[in-house]
Order: structure tokens, then sequence, then C-alpha cells
């Protein structure tokens, strides 16, 4: 599991939506210290004797929050390493977090890239993720709606920032620049319910993929998406 932001019963109730029994978890993998991305880690890590994986940056930035752990295992998020058969190749990430890190899984027949919380794409981003198989991509905001929105102009900044979070153009961008023979899927993820819409991110999923035959949709804050297959 990466991150968990849920309490140990929202975790299970949303875990029983795709039939995953919880006692089938082997670890709990952290991107970095934000509260929606470990607010239960410690809960649940603790309810299921997991492991949990984190960057030295990341274990000291949320040390209390997290409480203690079952198990602790630290990460360079320069170096790859395996958790069972599957190996994984984390990447640094420009957030405003301690020492952020997203990853690539890969399985050796198939792998799959993660990225959300970047403020911008950089050329090791673009790299690590250029040949994967199906990608889970931040599209948090559109650039208008964050700066006619409700938040207060420090929190525009932040968000809109280089150490902030991926707008739809961004995210695009990177989609374009990437193998559309080899990659099968995109699922649109982290879409802020203040500043963008999931038509929006439709559209732009739609112009950027053409005809490619990749195919794309967006992920619901409260139900997820269901299973794919690759």
């Amino acid at each position: 599991m990466v991150d968990c932001g849920f309490s140990a019963k929202e975790t299970r109730r949303r875990l029983a939506l795709r039939k995953i029994d919880p006692s089938s978890l082997s670890a709990l993998l952290v991107t970095h210290e934000h509260s929606d991305h470990i607010g239960g880690v410690g809960v649940v890590a603790r309810d299921l004797g997991l492991p949990v994986y984190l960057t030295n940056g990341t274990l000291r930035a949320a040390h209390q929050r997290l409480g203690d752990l079952p198990e602790i295992h630290e990460f360079n998020a320069h170096e790859n390493f395996s958790i069972g058969d599957i190996e994984i190749r984390p990447f640094p990430v420009p957030h405003d977090a301690r020492d952020p890190a997203q990853f690539v899984f890969d399985t050796g027949n198939s792998s799959l890239g993660l990225l959300t919380d970047a403020g911008h794409v950089t050329r090791n981003m673009q790299e690590a993720l250029s040949k994967v198989d199906y990608l889970m991509l931040e599209f948090n905001h559109d650039r208008e709606m964050l700066a006619e929105g409700p938040y207060h102009d420090s929190l525009k900044s932040r968000v809109g920032g280089d150490y902030g979070h991926l707008n739809n153009d961004q995210s695009a961008q990177l989609l374009a620049g990437m193998d559309h023979q080899r990659l099968a899927g995109v699922v649109a993820m982290h879409l802020s319910v203040e500043n963008n819409h999931p038509d929006k991110v439709r559209a732009q999923l739609a112009t950027t993929l053409g005809a490619s035959g990749v195919e794309h949709f967006v992920a619901d804050q409260s139900t997820g998406f269901d299973w794919v297959n690759f």
C-alpha cells in the first residue's frame, strides 16, 4: 500500500470495496509527510502489523505523527529496492516536504508509475516514467480555476508554485512526452475539488493522447477507481 491518510476503519472499508483482505498487505510505503498521505499510516501499520518504508527525511519530519511503528525501513530516493517480487524504483520530486519520493513499480513483466505531489516536471521525473506500462498521474488543478478560486493568496502561491502540485497543463506535457506505443493507460489522480473538474481533465487527456488508443480515466476522491489489467 502506498500512503494512507485514512483511519484504520476507513482503510478497511476501502480495501473491502476492492475485495482486498487486509491481512494480504505486506508493507506500507510512504511518499512524504503531509497529513493527507500519512494521517493513518501509524494506526494502520500497528493495526495490521505492517513494515513502513520511507526516506530518512520523511521519517524525521513525521516521527511524532507516526508514533511507534512495528518495523521501519529507510530508503534512499535515488536507489532501487525490492518488496517481495516487486522492484521499486523511487525518484525525488520537487514538493514542499522534507525528502519526498514517488515510484515506479516493476514486476519484471510490467511496470506501473506513480506521480503525485510535485510542483513541476523535472528531467529526472520524465526519464523515470518514460517507459512505464501504466501511469497514475496527478492532475491537481486548473490554473484559471486556482487563480479565481476560494483559496487565499498564500495558498494559491503554494499550490501553483514550483514546489506545490502539478496543474493540468504540466501533467499533459509530461504525458505527451511518453512512449504511447508502450503505455497501456493512465489514471488521473489527486484532483482538487475546489480548483479542478473531472471534465476538464478528461478533455485534456483526450487531446493529449489523441488516437493513440491509450485508455484513460479520472479517479474519484470518494470511490477511487476499479481494478485495471495491463
